[in-house]
């Protein structure tokens, strides 16, 4: 059980040249949890550089996931671990939600970066 962040949807979604590594983590999406704070990343990116029509699709597709909603629980999980390991917001709710369903988060995204619970998969 994995939670993808938002590069990883990207890159596996972009055939990015990180694909292949994340290739794997999308083969059961009943096994992925999702933030919200993910489709919305994910789907204003693609929106914005793709358009909406695309966006939809996209997020039609992350849907087939564990939608994972923000709520009080995670809202207080998330602030606790932005100020223990100085992430933003965004990363520290997708930290929170992995850490509150002991999955782990797989990313590229160097704030994760030897953080506890996370798969980290470097950019070439």
């Amino acid at each position: 059980m994995i939670l993808i962040d938002s590069c990883g949807w990207l890159e596996f979604l972009a055939d990015g040249p990180l694909a292949e590594d994340y290739a794997p983590y999308f083969n059961k999406p009943e096994e992925i949890i999702t933030p919200t704070i993910v489709i919305y990343e994910v789907t204003k990116k693609i929106w914005r550089e793709q358009g909406k029509e695309k966006a939809l699709l996209v997020s039609a597709q992350m849907q087939q996931t564990k939608v994972v909603p923000f709520d009080i629980s995670l809202a207080l999980g998330a602030a606790e671990i932005a100020l223990r390991f100085g992430l933003p917001m965004a990363d520290a709710i997708v930290l929170a939600t992995g850490s509150a369903y002991n999955y782990q988060v797989v990313t590229s995204d160097q704030h994760f970066k030897d953080l506890p619970g996370v798969i980290f998969i470097p950019k070439n």
